[in-house]
């Protein structure tokens, strides 16, 4: 009777390499190894490209929502010249922490870049903030009478002592006196359909670009990752103006 584990001759070693069989109770063809080996490395490879692919944050759009890049309007409001090709946008809340911490930075960039830029504000109002609507009529209301920037800048400034008031519009009306402006005509502004409407146009064009939130910027048509403190913001721009011969 012949031992069921009784090891192989030498000639039977060479043909089981040579023919790729084995013997029952051999151990497995080293090629067989290597196989399984490459299989396994392989999809170890393709597990760690998928956990490094679903790490990775995702890109801004260029302009969500529109083909075509974010231009001027004729309704909007503008600083700096006519001729500049370095065009900042901002979509903005008067109400808005995040736009308002905005406002120092911007008011610093556009005292450096405001002479080689254009900087046009556009509305856009969101809904959980009650007083944002009555304070873009505010600000609107004032331009009205040539204070738009003035009022713009108050209300950004005084954010805070009037953000939570059930009813804003006395602090509005204190901004007005402090500017100047004739309060009558002040108030036929801050309540007429045009007005509403030009605010109501702003927040939808917003709404048609698919705005992430408030702030949004398109510099040059568009949209960029909101820059995160001055040194950034003044990089982006700087080589944006040096682009600009």
């Amino acid at each position: 009777m012949e031992p069921a584990n009784q090891p192989p001759t030498r000639n039977e070693r060479w043909k089981s390499e040579k023919t790729g069989l084995r013997r029952p109770g051999t151990s497995a063809p080293t090629a067989q190894r290597v196989v399984l080996w490459a299989s396994a490395l392989i999809v170890l490879g393709l597990t760690v490209l998928i956990i490094v692919n679903l790490s990775r944050p995702p890109r801004a759009p260029s302009s969500p929502g529109s083909p075509e890049p974010v231009e001027l309007m004729t309704t909007d409001w503008v600083k700096g010249p006519a001729g500049a090709k370095t065009v900042l946008i901002e979509y903005s809340d008067f109400q808005c922490p995040a736009c308002g911490s905005y406002h120092p930075i911007l008011r610093k960039l556009l005292a450096e870049f405001g002479d080689r830029m254009r900087f046009a504000y556009r509305h856009f109002p969101l809904k959980q903030h009650p007083n944002a609507e009555p304070a873009a009529r505010a600000a609107e209301a004032a331009g009205r009478q040539g204070k738009f920037w003035e009022m713009h800048d108050l209300l950004f400034e005084g954010q805070s002592t009037w953000s939570d008031l059930a009813d804003a519009e006395g602090i509005f009306d204190g901004y007005a006196r402090r500017l100047g402006l004739d309060l009558a005509r002040f108030h036929a502004d801050l309540n007429s359909a045009e007005l509403r409407k030009t605010i109501e146009e702003d927040r939808r064009s917003g709404s048609r670009l698919n705005l992430p939130g408030t702030p949004s910027f398109f510099l040059n048509g568009t949209l960029i990752l909101n820059p995160e403190g001055y040194d950034e913001f003044r990089k982006i721009l700087q080589q944006s103006v040096r682009q600009d011969p």
